[in-house]
């Protein structure tokens, strides 16, 4: 099992492990109404150069030859640009020059946007091997920070995080639910 930086070529099964952990927001990030739909734009968005969801932001955990689990992560300094090719594309199907994604991030923290593990691979730590190499990739950038949000009812994530050594600073809303928007020091 191997931690690694993505590629474009993980595209295909990165999107799939984005939609699992995103549902609903999968939708708002994409304009899409049908799962595959929405798939199909993670996956562009994933192969792309830019944006908060390409595979410049990504780790992957690999094995047996497939992607078991991504971890997208950013500094939350430069969202206003990694938003730039979402909301020009969600601004242009919309037909709506003022539409506007949530505010996850703080400026000041690295980010991690979306953690997925394929459920054939759940439960072997991968979550956990993804959240460390988001920390030291962190720790290398210079944040002294790092902060992810979690939907108030995943108990199980939050218990992860908890267990991490994350805490609860605030909640958050994020296409309409709330989140816990937790932290750690660095």
């Amino acid at each position: 099992m191997t931690i690694r930086l993505a590629v474009r070529e993980d595209a295909k099964e990165a999107a799939r492990l984005l939609y699992d952990a995103l549902h609903d927001v999968a939708h708002q990030l994409t304009g899409e109404e049908k799962e595959e739909d929405a798939v199909a734009v993670l996956e562009q968005y994933f192969a792309s150069d830019e944006g908060r969801l390409s595979h410049k932001q990504a780790i992957v955990k690999e094995a047996e030859g497939k992607v078991a689990g991504v971890v997208v992560a950013y500094g939350g300094d430069e969202i206003k640009e990694l938003d730039r090719p979402i909301l020009e594309r969600l601004r242009k199907l919309k037909n709506d020059p003022t539409l506007k994604l949530d505010k996850e991030s703080d400026e000041d923290e690295y980010y991690i946007d979306t953690l997925s593990v394929s459920p054939q691979f759940g439960g072997q730590g991968i979550g956990t091997k993804l959240i460390q190499a988001a920390e030291e990739k962190a720790r290398e950038r210079g944040y002294d920070k790092i902060a992810m949000a979690v939907v108030t009812d995943n108990t199980r994530a939050y218990s992860l995080y908890l267990h991490l050594g994350y805490e609860v600073d605030k909640e958050i809303t994020i296409n309409g639910h709330i989140y816990y928007h937790m932290v750690k020091s660095l």
